[in-house]
């Protein structure tokens, strides 16, 4: 794995999140990184110190910390607004600061649902794969970008396309892209004043299907208008659960398995737990809509797995694992999830998966647990079970 980044005259060690995970070949940064940081070089190498410590600069979706930690290690009097709905994202640039050595006092981080700073000199904006939280974002940015150099956006050549062109004419104002630099592409705005603001399309509330529950889904999360196929699977072989017992609601999303749980036993308490915010506002949001007299029994947590959590601590752990982190498919996130699983059982609880069949997860369960059970098959996915046996 490299860790080396160099830019211009900045030299960073720059590492992805979890710590310790093995990535391969995975850096910490891409070309879309490197495209916005050299637009926003061009822009406040030309301001004085004194203009450029006059308003920040709001970075959106700062993946690993490689533009936090590259404008504070060449602008010292820079105040920095990190927007970010991933907790790992947070964790990751705190991680990359201090392993660099850098001052985190310039550093503000802020989630997705938190207001955007009134003013701003400059805002750098990674693209989201998920064009529902990127309408989102843009509808927060709109009020704040007063002229074309403001805005400096960069995406993948190959998601630059005219659904996305048009998202950002819809929010922001005309948008053209640049021509294919290193595989990326900037976009260039040129913002228009609205009279009429527009209504917010998210968060989004639906009836989850044959039962009285209903469902909350702000813009960042998975599945927004409908149960996805292997959650409808999930829930026809959800556990049977005992009096006084704890369950857990791994990466939780709208918190639609813990929340069913909640329905199915009125003596069960709830966690729920997931790196993103809007994830846990989800999920709160469904059992104050749909169990409200349940709230009292649910904690709900945004974390990195379950590290704020003690050992040996709760009876179940449900789990629909991701296989992809931000871009990159990859199984290290549902190792990580395993593993903290785990810990966190008591003897004699279960972790219950629900699993794409191709994916090598009863391997692992049963390397980590010492063995593992298929409670249910269908075409694309499995039910999984192991029982930490210490």
């Amino acid at each position: 794995m490299n860790t080396h980044f160099t830019l211009a005259e900045i030299h960073l060690q720059l590492k992805r999140w979890p710590a310790g995970t093995d990535f391969v070949n995975l850096q910490a940064w891409d070309a879309v990184d490197e495209l916005l940081l050299t637009e926003a070089f061009r822009q406040l190498d030309a301001l004085s110190a004194a203009e450029r410590s006059a308003l920040p600069v709001l970075l959106l979706n700062d993946q690993f910390g490689a533009l936090s930690c590259t404008l504070i290690a060449r602008y010292p009097e820079l105040a920095i607004v990190h927007c970010s709905d991933s907790y790992v994202s947070q964790l990751a640039c705190q991680a990359n600061l201090q392993l660099n050595q850098l001052p985190a006092c310039q550093l503000t981080f802020i989630d997705s649902l938190q207001p955007l700073p009134d003013s701003v000199a400059l805002v750098l904006l990674r693209v989201p794969r998920d064009h529902g939280f990127l309408g989102y974002q843009l509808q927060q940015l709109a009020p704040l970008i007063a002229h074309s150099q403001q805005l400096i956006v960069a995406a993948r050549a190959r998601d630059t396309h005219k659904n996305l062109l048009q998202l950002f004419s819809q929010c922001i104002g005309p948008t053209t892209a640049s021509l294919t630099l290193r595989k990326c592409r900037y976009l260039h705005c040129q913002p228009e004043s609205r009279t009429h603001k527009q209504p917010p399309a998210w968060p989004k509330i639906w009836p989850l299907p044959d039962s009285h529950l209903q469902l909350v889904n702000h813009a960042n999360v998975f599945s927004g208008e409908k149960l996805d196929i292997g959650a409808r699977f999930f829930l026809q072989h959800l556990p049977t659960t005992k009096t006084g017992e704890t369950l857990v609601d791994l990466g939780c999303g709208n918190g639609v398995l813990g929340l069913c749980a909640l329905a199915a036993n009125s003596e069960l308490s709830v966690i729920f737990s997931d790196e993103s915010a809007m994830a846990i506002a989800s999920a709160r949001q469904s059992v104050q809509l749909s169990l409200p007299e349940r709230l009292a029994h649910c904690t709900f947590l945004q974390d990195d797995g379950l590290s704020k959590l003690t050992t040996s601590s709760v009876d179940w752990v449900l789990c629909n694992p991701p296989f992809h982190q931000q871009d990159t498919i990859t199984t290290h996130l549902a190792r990580q999830m395993f593993r903290d699983a785990w810990r966190v059982l008591k003897p004699g609880g279960n972790l219950r998966i629900v699993a794409n069949r191709h994916l090598p997860y009863a391997q692992e369960l049963t390397r980590l647990f010492g063995g593992v059970r298929c409670l249910a098959s269908q075409q694309k996915f499995v039910i999984l079970e192991s029982e930490r046996k210490q």
